[in-house]
C-alpha cells in the first residue's frame, strides 16, 4: 500500500474498536485504548488529523496490518 490516507482520531478509535480496542479513558487530547488479549495500550491522539507516522505505528503497536486497519473503515 502507498501513503495513508490521513484520518482523525476519532475514525482510527471507532476502527480500533471494531478490532476489540476498548476506551478504557482519555486523558487531555489522547485516548487510551485496551484490548484483553494484548498487554499494549494503545494512546490515539484526539486531534482532528493524524500523522501518517503516528497511524502506522498504532496500526504496529495493535499488531495489525495497514490493509486490515483499512478494511475496517
Amino acid at each position: 500500500m502507498g501513503k495513508l490516507p490521513v484520518i482523525s482520531g476519532k475514525e482510527a478509535v471507532k476502527a480500533f474498536s471494531k478490532m476489540g480496542w476498548t476506551v478504557a479513558r482519555q486523558t487531555g487530547s489522547h485516548v487510551i485504548m485496551v484490548n484483553h488479549a494484548s498487554p499494549a495500550l494503545l494512546s490515539v491522539p484526539a486531534h482532528t488529523e493524524l500523522k501518517r507516522g503516528t497511524l502506522r505505528n498504532l496500526i504496529a503497536d495493535a499488531g495489525m496490518t495497514v490493509e486490515d486497519f483499512f478494511s475496517l473503515l
